[in-house]
C-alpha cells in the first residue's frame, strides 16, 4: 500500500482519517482507492473509538406536522451530534416520499440504524419491513422482512456487541396482544424464533442490560391500556424468561424507561426523572418539560419535550443537572422512537 497522505507514515494518516466527521466519510472514502480500503475496513470504526475519535450520535425518528394544511404528519429521521450540538435530517431510504413508516422502531447497531415495522404512511396497513442505513457509506439497504404475523407497537433493542436486535410482544391485526420475541442477525441477515413470553405484551418497552434481553411492562388484550407493573428477563442459559412482580408503579408506560451506561436504568416518572440501582425506584431529579422520549449515551441522558416551541433536555448522569438544547424547527416534532450509535 502507498501511503495514505503523502509525507506522512501510515499511523499518523490513519489517525487523521479517524478524526473525519462521520457525516463525511462516506466522501472520504471516494478520494482514493487506499482511503476507501481503511474506512471500510471492519476496525476502522473500533480503532476509531479506541482512540477517542468517535462520535456520539442520537437518532430520532419525529412524526412531523405539516403546518398550513391538515394532512397526517409524516415521520421523517433526526440526527442530533451531541457533542457540537448539531442536528440535521437523514435522507430517507427511496420511495418512502410520504416519510416512514408510522409509529416505526430505530434501533442502532454498530454503524448501522435498523428501522422496524410500523404503518405504512399511505395505506395505513402494517408493515413488517426491515430498513437499514449505513453511516460509513451513507446508504439504505433493504433487511429481510420480519417473520410470522404482523405485528404493532413492539417493544424493540439490539445488543451491539453481537449485532443482534430483538423484537418482543405488541399486537396484531386483530389487536391482539402478542407473547411472541424473535432476534434478527444484521450482519447474516437473518432472523432467529426465541421462545414466547409468559405474559402477552402490548406496548411494552425492550431493553438490552447487563447482558440480558428484558421487556417492561406492557398489558394483555383483555386489560388493553392498562400497563403492567412487571418485568420478563430472558435466561440465555435456561432460554426460558422470567417474571418479576411489582417492578414499575402501577399503570405506568414504560416508554420512556431506559438504560444508563453507569448500570442503572432511568425512567421519568410524574415530575422527576427516577434510577432504579437493582433494589428501587428513586427521584435524582425535577424534570424541566414532559418527556416525549428519551435515550442514553455515555455519561448523558437526552429527554425531548412536547408542543409548540419544543425543546430538548441532556441530564448529566453524574452530576445529575440538566442542559437546555434548543431544536431547530425543522427537526421538531413527537418522537416516538430514538436511539443512540457511536460512529
Amino acid at each position: 500500500m502507498e501511503q495514505l497522505i503523502p509525507g506522512l507514515p501510515n499511523d499518523i494518516a490513519r489517525d487523521c482519517l479517524f478524526r473525519i466527521p462521520y457525516s463525511f466519510l462516506s466522501d472520504s472514502s471516494y478520494v482514493c482507492k487506499d482511503w476507501n480500503h481503511e474506512i471500510e475496513q471492519p476496525d476502522f470504526l473500533r480503532l476509531r473509538k479506541a482512540t477517542g475519535r468517535s462520535q456520539a450520535i442520537v437518532v430520532m425518528a419525529q412524526a412531523r406536522s405539516n403546518r398550513g394544511n391538515r394532512t397526517p404528519p409524516e415521520f421523517r429521521l433526526s440526527v442530533f451530534e451531541p457533542k457540537s450540538s448539531k442536528w440535521e435530517e437523514l435522507p430517507l431510504f427511496s420511495g418512502f416520499s410520504k416519510g416512514l413508516p408510522r409509529f416505526c422502531q430505530v434501533v442502532g447497531v454498530g454503524s448501522d440504524l435498523v428501522v422496524m415495522g410500523g404503518l405504512d404512511p399511505c395505506t395505513w396497513e402494517v408493515s413488517n419491513s426491515v430498513f437499514i442505513y449505513n453511516f460509513v457509506s451513507a446508504t439504505w439497504r433493504c433487511g429481510a422482512n420480519m417473520p410470522g404475523v404482523k405485528r404493532s407497537f413492539f417493544g424493540c433493542t439490539s445488543d451491539d456487541d453481537k449485532r443482534m436486535v430483538f423484537v418482543a410482544g405488541g399486537h396484531d391485526n386483530e389487536k391482539n396482544a402478542l407473547r411472541s420475541t424473535m432476534a434478527y442477525d444484521v450482519a447474516k441477515n437473518k432472523w432467529i424464533i426465541m421462545a414466547d413470553m409468559i405474559r402477552e405484551r402490548d406496548e411494552c418497552k425492550a431493553l438490552f442490560h447487563h447482558g440480558k434481553l428484558h421487556v417492561i411492562s406492557g398489558y394483555c388484550t383483555i386489560t388493553q391500556g392498562q400497563f403492567e407493573r412487571s418485568i420478563e428477563t430472558f435466561n440465555p442459559v435456561t432460554s426460558k424468561w422470567e417474571v418479576k412482580e411489582d417492578f414499575l408503579p402501577a399503570n405506568v408506560s414504560p416508554k420512556s424507561c431506559v438504560a444508563g451506561h453507569d448500570g442503572k436504568l432511568y425512567m421519568s416518572s410524574e415530575s422527576h426523572m427516577t434510577a432504579w440501582d437493582g433494589a428501587a425506584w428513586q427521584a435524582v431529579s425535577q424534570i424541566p418539560a414532559d418527556v416525549g422520549s428519551a435515550t442514553t449515551w455515555q455519561e448523558k441522558l437526552l429527554v425531548t419535550g412536547s408542543g409548540e416551541g419544543q425543546m430538548a433536555y441532556v441530564l448529566d448522569l453524574s452530576s445529575y443537572s440538566w442542559t437546555k438544547i434548543k431544536m431547530p424547527e425543522e427537526c421538531r416534532g413527537h418522537v416516538y422512537s430514538s436511539c443512540y450509535l457511536e460512529i
